[in-house]
């Protein structure tokens, strides 16, 4: 820390909740998270917040709430980081579950039909400017190209994203030889020193386990959604959009939850509250088994990433140098940009074109390109939905 005792407990926790209310804009959160922690609270050094942010974008999760939960860990450990964490996702959470109570109460009337045929044209827009994005910063080699295409192609063909990705991690390991560590690797550390958390990592699994048995016992549909959220979870690698894939194909491809158009408007709804992508999972629950489903979709989909997390940042360093992880990451990066180009193709045919909506979705995408806020597009986006699209 940067020569100040540790807050407290509910002042980490009130601190972030702020925060969370106005968390639009995913991994551009992280800045305004450097903000508070570094600038404005000075709980941590620079230095250590960037560590903070490097660790965030290597491990599963969305990148804003794991940042989060990092300077929440550094400050008061293992309770501090659930205190971060919680308090910056409860926001984006509690506006979702209401929103798809509204959405099962509304949706089927012209208006909210109208206007959810637009939010899905704009949510191509918005995975395609994903995709960009992720692969200009991705695709820096032959390699990575190779497997991209490779994955997407193999999407195309109904293939399974879990095996894409675990593909992916194997090319690395043998295609990029040359990979070397980072140049912030070996650079000396002034973060807080933190102890071992492996019993805290280990006692939260214990907790995890004993609830998803519990979960089996009493209600089977509710344990198939804590395990297909879990899954998603492990496999997010690269931030909240990696996400996306892997529960598509899940709820609409194995399980037949709901059409990808119905997905398409939890996502569409999760692109207007706080909180990273991956609070489509919230729709999701809710659309499965009310608000029980909303909840346990939800700590699901945060589970696995902020244990993970607890248990990687006392170590980050010795991860962070080893080569062979460098390769297996860049070939997971990779295969992402394929998982994504896929998706993108998959909602533009299930969107509902038309001559109208073709403008809208081709405005949000030239106005994400520009660097648009997501809300200031989904917004506009769906009140211009409501009066042209019939």
């Amino acid at each position: 820390m940067a020569g100040r005792s540790a807050p407290s407990l509910p002042r980490v926790f009130w601190s972030f909740l702020r925060l969370g209310l106005t968390a639009f804009g995913g991994p551009a959160m992280v800045a305004y998270i450097g903000e508070m922690a570094v600038d404005r609270r000075e709980w941590l050094s620079k230095q250590s917040f960037r560590e903070g942010a490097a660790v965030a974008q290597t491990i599963p999760g969305a990148t804003a709430m794991q940042t989060a939960a990092y300077v929440g860990l550094r400050l008061r450990g293992t309770i501090g980081a659930a205190a971060a964490y919680i308090g910056f996702g409860l926001p984006a959470f509690l506006l979702m579950v209401a929103l798809s109570a509204l959405y099962s109460a509304s949706h089927k009337s012209p208006i909210s039909m109208s206007v959810f045929h637009g939010l899905q044209v704009i949510v191509v827009a918005i995975i395609a400017k994903a995709a960009i994005t992720f692969g200009r910063s991705t695709v820096k080699g032959l390699w990575d190209g190779v497997i991209a295409l490779a994955v997407a192609g193999y999407l195309f063909l109904g293939g399974n994203p879990v095996v894409a990705i675990l593909a992916g991690a194997v090319v690395g390991l043998l295609a990029y030889r040359q990979a070397s560590p980072s140049s912030d690797a070996g650079q000396h550390s002034d973060s807080p020193v933190l102890c071992s958390t492996t019993r805290q990592a280990l006692a939260l699994i214990v907790v995890g386990a004993v609830l998803l048995a519990v979960l089996l016992l009493l209600n089977r549909r509710l344990f198939d959604l804590a395990s297909l959220m879990l899954k998603v979870d492990v496999l997010a690698f690269g931030g909240g959009f990696a996400s996306v894939p892997v529960m598509l194909h899940s709820v609409a491809e194995v399980n037949h939850w709901m059409s990808t158009r119905t997905f398409m408007d939890g996502i569409a709804m999760g692109q207007v509250t706080p909180g990273p992508i991956v609070i489509t999972a919230t729709f999701v629950g809710y659309q499965v088994a009310g608000v029980l489903g909303a909840v346990v979709a939800t700590v699901a989909v945060f589970f696995p990433s902020f244990v993970v997390l607890v248990l990687i940042v006392p170590c980050f360093d010795r991860l962070n140098r080893n080569p062979r992880f460098q390769m297996a990451m860049q070939g997971i990066l990779a295969s992402f940009v394929g998982l994504l180009l896929s998706v993108t193709v998959r909602f533009a045919v299930a969107a509902p074109w038309s001559p109208p909506s073709i403008v809208i979705g081709c405005a949000a995408l030239v106005a994400l390109m520009l660097y648009v806020g997501v809300p200031w597009v989904v917004l506009p986006g769906a009140l211009l939905s409501a009066f042209v699209l019939h």
